[in-house]
């Protein structure tokens, strides 16, 4: 019998002075839209440190995680498949902000004017807003 479990992933959902950092993606799904900086665990990876790994190989930066923001697991979520995506409130402590790995672009955009997102990344920074 075949088991098809769900794959799990992180995103880094950091902020500062009312902005958050995303990133365009340049691989599908959703190549070319924005994005938060995230990915998948890591056989054998603690999930907090996917989430710095991630955030560092897609942003540059480093960052310290301040508090969960949510599990999402919506089996829809994801058209490569079942994901459970686990997000973290996180803080820039390190380094400059440029584009790498999976990502073509990086920026800060203010919370209140974000392009189009892609994956339910519009539904998490929604959250996001209502922990701040």
């Amino acid at each position: 019998m075949e088991y098809r479990n769900p794959k799990v992933t992180v995103d880094a959902a950091i902020v500062e002075d009312g902005k958050i950092i995303l990133i365009r993606r340049n691989n599908p799904p959703f190549e070319g839209m924005w994005a938060l900086p995230g990915g998948f665990v890591d056989y054998g990876e603690r999930v907090e440190d996917a989430c710095v790994r991630e955030a560092r190989e897609e942003t540059s930066l480093e960052v310290r995680i301040l508090k969960l923001v949510g599990v999402y697991s919506d089996p829809k979520r994801d058209p490569r498949g079942h994901t459970c995506g686990i997000v973290y409130l996180c803080k820039k402590v390190g380094g400059e902000l440029k584009a790498s790995d999976d990502a073509k672009e990086a920026g800060w955009f203010s919370l209140d004017e974000l392009p189009k997102l892609a994956f339910d990344h519009s539904q998490i920074v929604a959250d996001v807003k209502r922990l701040l």
